[in-house]
């Protein structure tokens, strides 16, 4: 009887692990996009380099909460908090990046990212 009840919770903690496991692939379903530049841009705190990064919010639970990585995930380069917004009316829906102003000499700032055929839009927090 005692191995019958330990096989049970055995398996139970693995479907529970397995639970967790597809529960947080699919969180990133949907939100992350892969944006090319061909110069440097500005986020808070940070200049991008001429490349492809990953542009993802950080959970299901934390829309506002966006991470910036390499196009392979291996290098986180920004970590912050946004503020949610509508895209323009007028802004295409396959354009995920508005630009704010900067000197000739000074890299773009990355005013908001906006997810690719949707609505939502994080606009970065500049101090």
């Amino acid at each position: 009887m005692a191995k019958i009840t330990s096989r049970r919770i055995a398996l139970a903690a693995v479907a529970l692990m397995l639970v967790a496991v597809g529960a947080h692939a699919a969180s990133s379903i949907g939100h992350e996009n892969r944006v090319k530049f061909t110069r440097p841009v500005a986020l808070p705190g940070v200049v991008l380099p001429a490349g492809t990064y990953s542009f993802d919010v950080a959970s299901e639970t934390a829309l506002d909460l966006v991470v910036v990585r390499s196009a392979d995930h291996r290098k986180l380069f920004y970590m912050g908090f946004t503020n949610s917004i509508s895209r323009p009316r007028n802004m295409s829906s396959a354009v995920p990046i508005a630009f704010g102003e900067a000197a000739a000499n000074e890299a773009p700032p990355i005013a908001a990212w906006y997810e690719l055929n949707d609505t939502a839009g994080h606009q970065f927090i500049y101090r």
